[in-house]
Parts: structure tokens; C-alpha cells; sequence
């Protein structure tokens, strides 16, 4: 019998409905797989079908996994799915697999010994620790028109679960952090909810128009930095260690 592989976006919405389309077909799930895009080197024997996405089908599955697998599962899933992991779909579909199997589905992450719950749990895991560093190490600049700007680039696609730490304590600011890599935005406006802008382009000068203020902090700061260091105490190799060079192109204090 054929495997049969279903093409998804790289997105929730196009994976939730990957897996609803998996249940829908009622076959062995061992044949059933899911892929994320269109791979170069077809296998034989094998079928592929394309799945678009819907977002009332991704819903009725984002319910199901809450109401089934608990919020921390359904959390530890959409972390996973921010991932850059190609083999996120197929590690979070036999995941919801193993976990509706279960007596109690609610401790699906606990079994480890299933290399699928394995892989989502490496994947959260990595998600997390980059939204946790960027909480310390996003960096705002304020420009000339008064709005908080921010440019990050992060592996994965973090921005809805980084933008919720923010809204929190800078509620009361006008504030936008843009993900460098995907060319996505969060916009915060003062006392309202934040959103997602996708799809926008940027006006890379006004970006870099600072607020003569910001400027003159950003001198005062770059100058304590390196003031304080200790010469004869500099470990290039540790402060790599604590603070990746790829967090480093994006800090003010390292870019003077």
C-alpha cells in the first residue's frame, strides 16, 4: 500500500488542516505523513496531495488538541510549529496522533520515547529559549516621530509569542518590533492590543531616522559598555557562549 504525503504550508493554519485532512481519509497514520512545501526528489510508490489551508478547519483542530491534550500541550505544539524545523508538521501530527491514542492524552509530552513527542519537545524548547534571550536582548530606538522601533532576526518565528512580554510593560508606547528575516511586524499602538502586519514593506530610512535623544543615549550607553569591560578579563569565546553573534548584529552597544 502507497504512502501518501500531504503538502503543507509552513504555517498552523496549513498544518492544523494537514492533520484534519490525515483523520478525514481514515487510514493507517504508519502511510500518512505530512510534509512541509514541495520537495525536490519525489519517492516512488508514494502519493502526494496538496492541502489547502483553511482556517475554520485549523480551529475545530486547535479545539480538539485544547480540549483533548490540555493547553500546555496545544502551547508546547504552536511553539514547536514556530520552529524552522522542516520536520515540525510530521513531529507535531504523530505527536496529536499518540496523544488522542492515550488513556490520558494530557501527558502525550511525557512520553519521550516516542521520537515524534521528542522532537516537539526539542522544538519548544528551542523556540522558548530564543523568545526568553530576545526578552533580554531586544533592543528599542526611538525615532524622530516618537515611536519605539526594534529590528530583530531570529531563527524562528517568535514574534507572536516575543510581542505579548512587551505589550505588557511598554503598554502605554507606540512601539513596533520587525522581524528581519520574514519582513514581519509587530504594531503596538499606546493603550490598544498589538497585531501582526504581514505582507507590508518597510521604509528602511525613517527606520534609521532616530530622535536626537535616542542618539544621545545610544552614545552614553555604547560609552559605559565599553568603559566598564575589564581588559585583562575579555573572553571573547564565553561572551559568544552567553550572547550569539546573531543576537550581537542587532544590539546598539555592539554595533559602535
Amino acid at each position: 500500500m502507497e504512502e501518501k504525503y500531504l503538502i503543507c504550508e509552513d504555517s498552523l493554519e496549513g498544518i492544523f488542516t494537514g492533520i484534519y485532512k490525515a483523520y478525514s481519509l481514515k487510514e493507517d497514520h504508519s502511510r500518512l505523513h505530512i510534509q512541509i512545501g514541495e520537495e525536490e526528489n519525489l519517492r516512488l510508490f508514494a502519493e502526494y496531495i496538496p492541502i489547502v489551508p483553511d482556517a475554520g478547519t485549523a480551529v475545530r483542530v486547535s479545539r480538539t488538541i485544547q480540549r483533548e491534550l490540555g493547553e500546555e500541550t496545544y502551547i508546547s505544539i504552536c511553539r514547536a510549529l514556530a520552529s524552522m524545523d522542516k520536520q515540525k508538521g510530521e513531529a507535531v501530527y504523530k505527536t496529536v496522533v499518540c496523544g488522542l491514542q492515550m488513556q490520558n492524552g494530557r501527558q502525550v509530552m511525557g512520553n519521550l520515547t516516542n521520537p515524534y513527542v521528542h522532537k516537539v519537545f526539542e522544538l519548544n524548547r528551542g523556540t522558548n529559549n530564543e523568545v526568553l534571550h530576545l526578552m533580554g536582548f531586544l533592543r528599542f530606538q526611538e525615532l524622530e516621530n516618537g515611536i519605539l522601533f526594534s529590528k530583530i532576526g531570529p531563527k524562528n518565528n517568535i514574534l507572536t509569542f516575543l510581542a505579548p512580554h512587551f505589550a505588557d510593560r511598554l503598554s502605554l508606547l507606540n512601539f513596533v518590533i520587525y522581524d528581519d528575516i520574514r519582513g514581519i511586524f509587530v504594531v503596538h499602538p499606546a493603550s490598544k492590543d498589538w497585531y501582526l502586519v504581514t505582507n507590508a514593506e518597510i521604509d528602511s530610512e525613517m527606520m534609521e531616522n532616530y530622535s536626537r535623544e535616542e542618539l544621545e543615549y545610544q552614545e552614553l550607553f555604547t560609552y559605559f559598555c565599553h568603559k566598564i569591560a575589564i581588559k585583562e578579563r575579555k573572553n571573547l569565546n564565553l561572551q559568544r557562549s552567553m550572547l550569539p553573534l546573531r543576537f550581537q548584529e542587532y544590539m546598539v552597544e555592539f554595533r559602535k
